[in-house]
This record gives structure tokens, sequence and C-alpha cells, in this order.
């Protein structure tokens, strides 16, 4: 016979979407610890009409509307620790919202008493300068007095960072996975002879720094050229106003012909757009939120579909790689005539790309997690 599996708990404090890219994140690590040898519950929010607390499909509470919902929302733990018990949770994964509080910090302590292990998975670090860069400092002002407390009572906590330690607790540090099975390889080889398709793929935030492409590309057309550079803008904006300045930019720059905003895109028709394109643009502004390292989901992404890319930041599992360009973490303006250098010059295949990242699999590093505890 085989042996009992573990029962987990996978928990958010979100919706969950599965055609947004955080909740797909979320639904591959839940996968992975399934073939970690665990029986997952995944519990999240579905605020389509009532707020309403769901693990699996079920409703475990039901909040209502109005005002007193969205309170209760935010302080009554209570159903998912009574979940938890009644079903014999022993590992309990939790991904921050950035919310400690003593509500949160009773949670965890109830859960322990019970003999569960508790880790909390922290998916950017540091944060508050994110928040302060939205304009959104007053959200986190409670996780501010109370988030060191919270990390006291956990077993460790989750880190795509370089920390040892965070908040005072030991720290397991993993990378950003991928689910290769989700991901398709670009299958088309493109004439580059006379042009290149850049790809940027993302829910666009100011760190992306996509506008220091489309200022690039404006150096770059205004010196006599004969090789065409396109840009194509995949994703919808965090902001309005960010969306309004991106395309005034691109107006003032006189770029229309060469940046292309394809709006969010997902399944085959995303798949395509990755054939038509030859080479990735990663985040190119993570230093104007204080982030100097980080592990993010499009690198490995762009990598599991086989193209070279480049990105400003710091990220251990791809800095040495042959196909990655990296450019300063500053306001220049890219140099496109370097992109087309470096991407005519290199000749490994989008198998040998993909083939070079088979350790950042979810499995993998869901089990590094599992190892840690």
């Amino acid at each position: 016979m085989n042996p009992p599996m573990t029962k987990a708990l996978f928990l958010i404090f979100h919706g969950f979407d599965p055609n947004n890219g955080i909740s797909k994140k979320i639904a591959y690590q839940v996968d992975a610890l399934k073939a970690c040898g665990m029986a997952v519950h995944l519990c999240y929010m579905d605020e389509h009409q009532s707020k309403r607390r769901m693990v699996d499909g079920h409703v475990i509470a039901d909040y209502g509307c109005g005002l007193l919902s969205k309170i209760r929302k935010r302080i009554d733990y209570q159903p998912i620790i009574n979940f938890a018990r009644e079903h014999g949770i022993e590992f309990v994964y939790i991904r921050s919202n950035h919310n400690a509080n003593p509500f949160t910090i009773s949670m965890v302590r109830q859960m322990k008493r019970a003999g569960m292990k508790v880790v909390m998975e922290i998916p950017t670090y540091p944060y508050d300068t994110e928040y302060a860069a939205q304009g959104m400092e007053r959200q986190i002002m409670v996780d501010k007095l109370f988030r060191g407390r919270l990390a006291r009572q956990l077993d460790a906590i989750v880190t795509f960072s370089d920390y040892a330690q965070i908040f005072g607790q030991r720290t397991i540090r993993i990378s950003n996975g991928i689910d290769f099975a989700s991901v398709s390889m670009k299958r088309r080889v493109n004439d580059t002879t006379h042009e290149l398709n850049l790809i940027g793929v993302a829910e666009i935030h100011e760190w992306h720094g996509f506008d220091r492409l489309v200022r690039g590309l404006a150096a770059y057309y205004s010196q006599p050229h004969s090789y065409v550079v396109r840009f194509h803008v995949v994703g919808y904006f965090f902001s309005a106003e960010g969306e309004r300045a991106f395309r005034q930019l691109i107006s003032d720059c006189k770029m229309e012909q060469y940046v292309i905003l394809h709006g969010k895109q997902h399944g085959a028709q995303l798949d395509e757009l990755f054939n038509q394109c030859d080479f990735g643009i990663g985040s190119l502004g993570r230093h104007r939120v204080g982030i100097e390292k980080i592990k993010t989901l499009k690198n490995r992404e762009y990598a599991a579909r086989g193209i070279p890319f480049v990105y400003s930041e710091t990220d251990d599992d791809f800095d040495h790689q042959p196909y990655v360009l990296k450019v300063a973490a500053d306001e220049s303006p890219v140099d496109i005539s370097r992109i087309i250098s470096f991407y005519q010059n290199l000749t490994l295949t989008a198998t040998q790309i993909r083939d070079s990242i088979s350790s950042l699999s979810w499995e993998h590093q869901m089990r590094r997690v599992l190892n840690g505890l």
C-alpha cells in the first residue's frame, strides 16, 4: 500500500481567475505540490456577487455584500482554521498579501498549535518601495506594524530573493518556476535578415520600463538605418494613467509604425505572437522601485519559449546565460543596435534555450520548499 498523502492547504487572500497570470502561477504551484506527493486544497476569495471564501470551489464562508463584508473578509479567518482542523491539514502554504495584522497572526498561531507546518511566500521583497511608487503607502501601514510578529509565528518564509532572513524569520530561497506543459516553445524560425520583432508581455507597470525601449527605438530611427525593428507590447496596463502616458510617448516619438499594442492575449493567439517575434523584453525599470535582485516569471517564460531576451535587474538564474542581454539599471534609452548585434551573433536554438532551464520546473522548486522544512 502507498503511504497516506500529506494534506496541504494553499491559502491566498484574493480571487482566483484561471486567465490571470498570478492565478496561473498559483495553479502551477498547487500542481507541483501534488506532484510532490501532497493532497492539496486551494483556499481563495470569490467576489463576483457576495464576498465568499472558497476551498476547491466550495463555500466555507459567505460574508455578504457592502462595507461590513469588506471588513469581515479581512478579519474573519476562523472558517479557514476550522477547515484545516476538520480536514487534517498538516502543511499550510500562504501567499502573502502584505496583510500582517492581529487576525492573520492569530490564524497562524492556531494552525501551529494544531501541529501544522506553516510557511508564507512573499512574492516580491522588499515591497515597500513598490507601494510608495504607486502612492499606496497607507495600504501597508498596518502590515509594517505587525509583519515581524507574524513572521515569528511561521516555520519559514519562502522568497525569490537572496535574503537569508526576512522580518527576522529564516527563509527558504527558491526561484520562480515554470510549468513546461503550459508554455509552448517557439516553433517558427523567422527570416531576420532585414527585420527583428521584439515582444514584451506583462501586466504593465512603470517598473517594466517599456518606455526605455520606445525611446531607444526613437533614437535608432533618428539615424540612417536599413534594418527594421518592431516592438510588440502584449498585456494590459495597470493604470489608465500609465497607458495614456505610454501612448503619448509613442506619439511624441512618432513610433506608431514600430510599436504595436496588442492588448491582453492568451492561448493560441499568444503562441502565434511568440512565433512571429524573435526577442523578449523583460523588466527594464526595477530600479525605479528600489529592487536590484529579482527572479521574475517573465524571464523564465521567455526562456521556456526558447527566445533570447533582455532585462536590467540581477537574476542569478540567467545573468550568465549566453542568450541573455543585460542593460544598465538606469533611465538611458535601450541601445537598439546592441540588441540587433547580440541577436545576429547568437547561435543557440529554441530547444537549447528551453533545455537550459530544466531545473526551474515548479515541481523542482516546490520540492525545495518541502526539503527546507
